[in-house]
């Protein structure tokens, strides 16, 4: 395999990577110009998104990318210099036009080529041509002229470049990103600088040394030359002037420069002089010093290479203005560096079994009674739980980055529904775990269609209600009590009542005659097989969806609720936890057995009241805390626990967004960071628990999910599966 190919192999993953935010960017971006066609901000970084994509394909050799973002880049540089409009149609050509470069990407990567994709594209080139009011290539069209051709509005530049010293260990090769951007223009000459190679024996050969300077003349602009360098711009300093410039343009470039401490560096960057101009000049101060006649180096360059005297003096103010600085330089904090998922995630691993040790530790520290060494214990645990917080933070994404992709769901499933709706995106900075958000996703994505499907109504029936023609979605988020809240909302129609009974009286899923109360009755679209809908089309009908979005919801340990108020619409709301992986726990007894409870479902404690809660036979009953009754259920009664009985038990007050309830437990054992292990075959289909985890002593702890056990506190034993739960017989009577 040869360089290049070694290259290609390696850098190619950070291409595909970097591609497809590229494109998830440009959609976005055509969605918002919908609603601001003229807004200059947009269209510019939209052709900025396609040429980025283009250019860095072309560092790779991909040329079904670069030839068919080349016409996708046409038509917006029309768009940007006003030649063309922006219109309904020409946005629906230009998403699919996107749709086809994310393809691409994707057989780059090695996904199979879609079917009568060539001949999409081709067909998509002749719209494009058309709509930027350029003729179709003939079938005989004549060669293109020679690279060294120049054309007739193409303009010299002079640039130099330095790559820095881990570009090859980036996966990245000056040699290919050279080669690119002669594709740009005529090269006339180029001159490749090694003054900055270290002599042999301390040469590191993973590093680059290498500095180039050429003249480039083409007809592209300045951002054009410097996005062929897009791919590498964060490993090299790159300077692109043009060679008229006057000295004032050169000092005006240096003061927008970033600080740099020397002097010489200076001006390299800024392409004022070239780095063998500056070793020249390093050498002659070299020189001058060793006769005992010191010079400044300013002047030296000023006499050996013609520098304007102007352009020393910026060089120099940036120097003591870099100088005079403290801290690090601005900016210096927004730096990002890309780390691969596996790689994350193994860390949260060992975080986990670090936590586990940590308990473990500390049990038998405070065993031992030695105070120094509970003490030595305490401060592990902090730092064990800094630490812990800090590396889930890590996997922490905003999402809306998610609410972002529905855009275009809600754009296209409107039109082909005849429909015209609004999407609102609120609370999208809102921060959640990467693998709950990849999770949630699917979910999402059926409830969203739901909405537009069954919820909003046409513009005419809006009309005819008294609404505006104009339907609203909404998407928002917000944190609460150590979760995410997820809210879907839409002002349609909302739950039609009476067709859901009707429906549920025909499938048996209620007695016929029988009229639940509202929450029974929202609660029955959830159901498996539930539809309302008259007939099947592309998106509903089936009976399939809203029972799976629940299950997969659950699954993740949340919970989904429905509000909805017929005529004005509805809500459904999605309460997540922030993360999957540990999360700090209230850890109980009962009998000989340990539970953990999710701390930030636990409100308050009561003692020496549970003589107060008049439990049935089944473990149920109420308290009266504060004025108002709250429910409490025996967790012992609910599970079948077997044990001793305390003689002292307590009420651990939990809130769920079914409300607040309370659970009966012999002892209270304290704050247990809890590492979340899933639940094995024998005991996944055990309703209200989330999983399980080790204790420090080595047993194994089951752990609470709080939203179904209060499903299950509130469901009368033998209650009919199809108005409450999933199981005909909720009371679960396995012993753990």
């Amino acid at each position: 395999m040869t360089l290049e190919a070694d290259f290609i192999a390696e850098a190619l993953p950070a291409f595909l990577s970097e591609a497809d935010e590229q494109v998830e960017n440009l959609e976005a971006l055509l969605l918002q110009l919908e609603d601001r066609p003229d807004d200059a901000e947009l269209l510019n970084a939209l052709f900025r998104c396609a040429h980025t994509v283009k250019g860095s394909a072309g560092v790779f050799g991909l040329d079904a990318i670069v030839d068919f973002t080349h016409h996708v880049e046409t038509l917006l540089q029309r768009l940007r210099e006003g030649q063309v409009t922006l219109t309904p149609d020409l946005s629906t050509l230009l998403l699919r036009c996107n749709d086809q470069i994310r393809g691409l990407v994707g057989e780059a990567g090695g996904a199979p080529a879609q079917s009568g994709a060539a001949e999409q594209r081709d067909a998509l080139v002749a719209q494009l041509q058309a709509a930027a009011g350029i003729a179709a290539k003939p079938a005989a069209a004549p060669a293109a002229p020679p690279a060294t051709d120049k054309p007739a509005n193409a303009r010299p530049w002079h640039v130099s470049v330095a790559f820095g010293r881990d570009v090859f260990r980036n996966g990245m090769d000056p040699l290919t990103v050279l080669n690119y951007v002669r594709g740009l223009g005529d090269v006339p000459h180029m001159v490749c600088d090694v003054g900055g190679i270290p002599p042999l024996e301390t040469l590191d050969a993973e590093s680059c040394h290498l500095s180039f300077i050429f003249a480039l003349v083409t007809e592209a602009s300045r951002a054009q030359i410097e996005d062929a360098f897009s791919f590498v711009r964060e490993d090299c300093q790159l300077h692109v002037l043009n060679p008229g410039a006057t000295p004032a343009q050169f000092a005006d470039l240096i003061d927008a420069m970033p600080g740099n401490p020397r002097l010489g560096e200076i001006l390299v960057a800024a392409g004022a002089i070239s780095p063998a101009q500056l070793q020249q000049g390093l050498r002659s101060q070299q020189a001058a010093a060793a006769l005992g006649e010191p010079a400044l180096l300013g002047e030296l360059l000023t006499e050996q290479t013609g520098l304007a005297p102007q352009v020393v003096d910026a060089a120099l103010r940036k120097q003591r203005q870099q100088r005079s600085e403290s801290g690090a330089p601005a900016g210096e904090d927004q730096r990002f560096i890309r780390v691969q998922a596996n790689r994350l995630d193994a860390v949260i691993n060992l975080l986990g079994e670090l936590v586990i040790a940590g308990a473990g530790a500390a049990l038998l520290a405070r065993q031992s009674g030695m105070r120094a060494l509970i003490e030595a214990n305490e401060q592990i645990s902090h730092l064990i739980e800094d630490i812990r917080n800090g590396t889930l933070q890590l996997r922490m994404v905003p999402i809306g980055e998610t609410f972002s992709r529905f855009r275009r769901v809600v754009r296209d499933t409107a039109t082909e529904l005849g429909k015209d709706v609004q999407l609102e995106i609120v609370g999208g900075d809102t921060e959640l775990d990467k693998s709950v958000v990849e999770r949630i996703a699917d979910p999402l994505m059926h409830l969203v269609r739901n909405a537009l499907d069954h919820g909003l109504e046409t513009a005419e029936q809006r009309v005819a209600a008294g609404k505006p023609a104009q339907g609203r979605l909404t998407l928002s988020a917000h944190h609460e009590a150590g979760n995410v809240v997820i809210c879907i909302t839409d002002d349609g129609r909302g739950i039609q009542r009476r067709k859901v009974l009707e429906r549920a009286w025909d499938r048996g899923l209620v007695e016929p005659g029988v009229v639940p109360d509202d929450a029974t009755i929202q609660r029955l679209i959830f159901e498996p097989g539930f539809s309302t809908a008259e007939k099947v089309t592309n998106l509903s009908g089936r009976g399939v969806g809203m029972d799976v979005v629940r299950s997969n919801i659950e699954a993740l340990r949340g919970t989904v609720l429905l509000n909805s108020v017929e005529g004005e619409g509805s809500t459904i709301e999605i309460r997540m936890p922030l993360t999957l992986a540990i999360i700090d726990g209230f850890l109980i007894g009962i009998g000989d057995s340990r539970y953990i409870l999710p701390l930030d479902a636990v409100v308050e404690v009561i003692e020496d009241r549970a003589h107060d809660a008049r439990l049935d036979a089944r473990g149920r009953g109420v308290v009266e805390l504060r004025g108002q009754v709250l429910p409490v259920v025996s967790l012992r009664a609910l599970y079948g626990i077997e044990g001793p009985s305390a003689a002292r038990s307590s009420i651990v007050v939990l809130k769920s967004g079914r409300g607040r309830f309370g659970v009966l437990v012999d002892s209270l054992l304290g704050h247990h960071q809890t590492v979340i292990k899933p639940l094995g075959r024998l005991l996944g289909s055990l309703r209200g628990m989330a999983g399980s985890t080790i204790l420090g002593n080595g047993d194994v702890a089951l752990i609470f999910d709080v939203p179904s056990l209060a499903q299950l506190a509130e469901e009368p034993r033998g209650h009919a599966r199809g108005t409450a739960g999933r199981s005909s017989n909720p009371t679960l009577e396995t012993s753990v």
